[in-house]
């Protein structure tokens, strides 16, 4: 959208500068006029800030987390339900919001309504910012006169979200913890320890068995070839990561990630929440079965169960019922399936569905607590695994040299 640089005066008199976005002169001069601006000179900006300060800024920009949009939605709620119109709320928050990239937004949101797009159309054109299950909220919102309850789901579908994913990351930060330290050590060991011990050895010129030779030789390799190692560190996660966000990787990927031992059984079980959860949400606001389901697979961030969703939309197509395609997608438990079925017959399909993600959020939350119960032995052994090998690598040569000097005495 076009930036334009105006010149106006506001209620008292005072002369006002400024840019503002705006499909034309005449939007602009709109929105300057409901926030009591009087426009005396409207033009199209100049780009004087360079294109290198522009992108440096961009680089620097704090991103928009789902907190952040917590917090709008649930503020949008209470400005809304209190009678505010959008355009004054949009802009009483652009002036207040903490975060300047979602500032900037909000912004250009109140430019494109003065501009006479409808608020979800505006906000689609940010997807980065208000994915498709947001602004199809949004749009039912608008057109049913109940804006503010779309933004009071919005809030609690976002808000259980964060929830989960803080729950996960505090059930991983101690074995994070764990591994992060063993890598720091072995770091240490190889660059400063084992070629100390392995000058001492050499002096002796007895024979080394052989996880000695292997600490030894894994040290050389370490400390001469350690520009390698970093190389390696920085291009296989780069190449992982486009892999994983290509069509064929991301697919695959997700397929294994819901089957790797310990945590694969809770992220297929917190994604299955989601699922059930803002299907629900979407049924309730009145979004038809198969949108509803489109929709649904977009904001599940797993391309295996993505694909899995996009069959059952298919299979409504076809006729058959929402039991028959969700029996063979294959993604649920029979349980589940029983309640998508008593759902189905009597018509509370959302209702349903909540209780469908209560259910996993359930079981999500048993896994994590015994998450670390089970993580913790691995480590143990891990752990012992590398004390071993340093005590059969460095104390036992050790001790063969003490052996022969007393044999020697």
């Amino acid at each position: 959208m076009p930036l334009y640089s105006y010149v106006g005066r506001d209620a008292s008199g005072a002369q006002i500068r400024g840019t503002l976005d705006g499909m034309n002169e005449n939007a602009v001069a709109e929105a300057l006029v409901s926030r009591g601006v009087f426009p005396l000179q409207i033009q199209p900006a100049k780009d004087a800030g360079g294109p290198k300060q522009g992108l440096l800024s961009r680089f620097f920009r704090k991103r928009i987390s789902p907190n952040d949009l917590l917090m709008l939605c649930r503020q949008m709620y209470s400005l809304s339900k209190a009678g505010i119109p959008i355009m004054s709320a949009l802009h009483g928050l652009s002036e207040t919001i903490e975060n300047q990239t979602l500032s900037e937004v909000l912004k250009k949101l109140e430019s494109d309504l003065a501009g006479g797009l409808p608020l979800a159309a505006a906000m689609s054109r940010f997807p980065k910012v208000f994915n498709r299950l947001f602004v199809s909220l949004i749009n039912v919102g608008e057109n049913t006169g109940r804006l503010e309850e779309s933004f009071l789901q919005l809030a609690e579908y976002i808000s259980l979200e964060v929830e989960t994913k803080r729950r996960i990351k505090g059930a991983l930060r101690y074995p994070m913890i764990v591994i992060s330290f063993v890598v720091v050590a072995m770091i240490i060991l190889n660059i400063w320890v084992i070629p100390v011990f392995a000058k001492m050895f050499s002096k002796f010129g007895a024979e080394l068995p052989i996880t000695t030779r292997i600490l030894i030789a894994s040290s050389n390799f370490f400390v001469n070839y350690f520009w390698a190692i970093i190389i390696i560190l920085v291009a296989v996660p780069a190449a992982w990561i486009w892999w994983t966000r290509s069509e064929k990787g991301s697919r695959w990927w997700g397929k294994w990630q819901i089957r790797l031992p310990v945590i694969g059984s809770i992220l297929f079980r917190s994604q299955l929440a989601r699922f059930a959860r803002s299907f629900s949400i979407m049924l309730k606001a009145g979004v038809g079965l198969n949108t509803a389901l489109t929709l649904v697979a977009g904001a599940v961030d797993n391309a295996y169960l993505s694909d899995r969703i996009l069959g059952m939309c298919a299979g409504v197509e076809r006729g058959e019922s929402l039991y028959q395609t969700a029996v063979a997608s294959d993604m649920f438990s029979p349980l589940v399936l029983q309640m998508m079925a008593v759902g189905g017959e009597t018509g509370q399909v959302d209702t349903l569905l909540l209780e469908v993600a209560d259910y996993y959020d359930r079981e999500v939350d048993f896994e994590l607590k015994g998450l670390t119960a089970k993580i913790e032995p691995i480590l143990l052994i891990i752990v012992a695994a590398i004390v071993l090998v340093l005590a059969l690598g460095i104390f036992t040569p050790m001790w063969d040299m003490y052996g022969a000097m007393q044999g020697k005495k």
